[in-house]
């Protein structure tokens, strides 16, 4: 645990001593207001004193004098409050939005097994926690330790000199005080990371049932889905209620604490005045210096509370953004330069979790230029050839090279940068279709998108839009068709114009005119390129220059159309007769 502590407090270290400048003038601003309130005390007593003795002209000269004091002293402690408020509200803002940009930064760059295995409504709870903690944090330090602690040493400080014995009693309460609050605060902290944690697993349960509506309406899973968000939310409750519990109890102690202490200082305060060691100002300046203490250590345990609960708010996303990439650049590594296109696979092997081997020794070599398509049962592997390729794992032995290249090599920017990737179920932004399409290469001209458009055939639906290119696709692009979401990615696809052209069924959603009419647009963004084409349905395929049969994470078969289907043994040779030979069959 002290280890997040400390990588929490570095986090907001490293972002504050961006404004080290402000910072210190803040403190500085607090110092000021703090010691102004410390000395007011001394004045009022001076004034009970005075009002205590004959009210002659001179007296009341000195008291109207004494007011004037303790009325300069109130505005430099305004003064002091309000500098710091003023830089306060330049300072927090802006680290507070530098930790959401470096959090974002280092979060979007993890591996896609990461978010794989993350719920993404956690993650946004997280990283907006990140910051709302910082807010916290700094709150509690600035407005109440650091006055505090000023407040506990300068009272000491005056009570000693004043009367060792009462500065005492009141030392002795303050370390009691602090220390039991201390130890129950820390104690509950471990609760409070748990009721962290349990606040984002509701936050990742409502979203993900909120990005599946669609599924629970079509399997009618309402009451299903309503009793595990309600058990997920009991939880939550429960540990919500224990912790308040027990802060209510940490209040109680303070309140007995706070009393005691006040009957002590008053009966001695009543013993020192009977022998004529003390004044009544003595005794207004006693309960000013109790009154401030309280109102200050009241809130010690809070403050502690609160400290420790931003830790924890904050613990989940430092722990992530702590986390070493799975994917990373090697030392110095170099840009990819395609000028060819050449793929190659040089025994690849990898599996999941060093549990599930899904590719077994791949040797394949892919000509420049040369089109070339992945088929074969589900599971095969074919998918994860892509992914290697693109470096969104790492193989567990082997290597992939392309131009002589090996992928692990060179940076993932460049390597991503010179591969275009149509995926089967295109993920689209809830943006416009002009900001969608732009993505494949975001410096492109209007132009330039209407033209990618109209070769992806999206005008066909595009025109139709009452607002065109400027129709925000909603999230995910729930607004388009599978078929209209397709052609998008193949709008983008053509615009980035990489070297290398990856399709994972890139057809796969459209109708069969549809089909025929990208398959068009298809055969001239292939134009140049390096292609690599996952199939299932075979008739996509048959004009491919190589067709590679993948099953078991082996590569069992290779050749063309025409080769593979002269051995009727071949698996390829199986799935094309359950798949053309049969519809033929029953169409006689």
């Amino acid at each position: 645990m002290a280890s997040n502590i400390t990588n929490v407090f570095k986090t907001y270290f490293r972002e504050a001593n961006n404004y080290k400048g402000r910072l210190i003038l803040t403190f500085l601003a607090i110092l000021w207001a703090t010691v102004a309130e410390l000395i007011v005390p001394l004045f009022y007593k001076k004034f009970f004193d005075g009002l205590a003795g004959s009210p002659s002209p001179e007296t009341v000269s000195n008291l109207i004098h004494l007011l004037l004091q303790i009325l300069i002293l109130h505005v430099l402690v305004w003064l002091g409050y309000r500098v710091s408020t003023f830089i306060m509200c330049f300072f927090q803002p802006r680290v507070m939005a530098d930790l959401k940009d470096r959090a974002f930064d280092y979060l979007i760059k993890h591996s896609y097994d990461f978010f794989a295995s993350s719920f993404g409504g956690s993650l946004v709870q997280k990283l907006n926690r990140l910051s709302r903690s910082f807010e916290r944090f700094s709150d509690r330090i600035y407005w109440d330790l650091f006055p505090l602690i000023i407040k506990i040493v300068g009272v000491a400080i005056i009570l000693f000199l004043f009367n060792p014995l009462i500065a005492g009693i009141m030392m002795a309460w303050v370390f009691i005080f602090m220390l039991i609050n201390y130890g129950l605060s820390l104690w509950k902290l471990k609760y409070d990371i748990k009721r962290a944690a349990k606040d984002s697993e509701t936050t990742g349960v409502l979203a993900d049932a909120i990005t599946n509506y669609n599924t629970i309406q079509l399997f009618t899973g309402f009451l299903f889905e309503s009793q595990r968000y309600r058990k997920v939310v009991e939880e939550w409750r429960k540990i919500v209620s224990f912790t308040w519990n027990f802060s209510a109890i940490i209040e109680a102690v303070q309140g007995f604490l706070f009393f005691s202490v006040e009957f002590l200082l008053f009966y001695f305060g009543v013993i020192y005045w009977q022998k004529g060691i003390i004044t009544i100002g003595a005794f207004v300046m006693i309960q000013t210096y109790l009154f401030q203490l309280m109102m200050r250590m009241w809130d010690f345990g809070r403050i502690i509370r609160d400290i420790y609960e931003s830790f924890a708010d904050a613990s989940e996303m430092v722990e992530i953004m702590e986390k070493p990439y799975e994917i990373q650049d090697v030392p110095r590594a170099e840009k990819l330069l395609v000028s060819k296109g050449e793929i190659e696979f040089r025994d690849v092997c990898f599996s999941f979790n060093q549990t599930r081997r899904v590719l077994q020794k791949i040797n394949l070599k892919i000509n420049p230029g040369e089109r070339i398509a992945f088929i074969g049962p589900s599971g095969a592997g074919k998918s994860t050839l892509v992914r290697l390729l693109l470096r969104f794992y790492d193989v567990e032995s082997g290597e992939i090279l392309i131009d002589g290249q090996n992928i692990s090599r060179v940076t993932q920017e460049s390597l991503r940068n010179s591969i275009s990737f149509v995926p089967q179920d295109p993920i689209l932004f809830h943006r416009t279709l002009l900001e969608n399409i732009r993505y494949g290469r975001r410096e492109a001209a209007d132009e330039e998108i209407y033209q990618a458009g109209k070769l992806a055939r999206c005008e066909e639906f595009i025109n139709d839009l009452p607002q065109g290119y400027q129709t925000y696709v909603g999230e995910r692009g729930i607004k388009l068709s599978g078929g209209e979401r397709q052609r998008v990615a193949i709008s983008r696809a053509m615009l980035k114009k990489a070297p290398i052209l990856v399709l994972d069924e890139a057809t796969s959603s459209l109708d069969s005119h549809s089909e025929a009419v990208i398959q068009e647009a298809l055969d001239k963004l292939m134009e140049g390129k390096t292609v690599i084409a996952i199939a299932h349905r075979l008739s996509t395929i048959r004009k491919m220059d190589r067709i590679i049969v993948i099953d078991s994470g082996r590569i069992i078969e290779e050749g063309s159309h025409e080769e593979l289907l002269k051995n009727p043994d071949s698996l390829y040779y199986k799935l094309w007769t359950l798949q053309a030979g049969g519809f033929l069959q029953e169409a006689q």
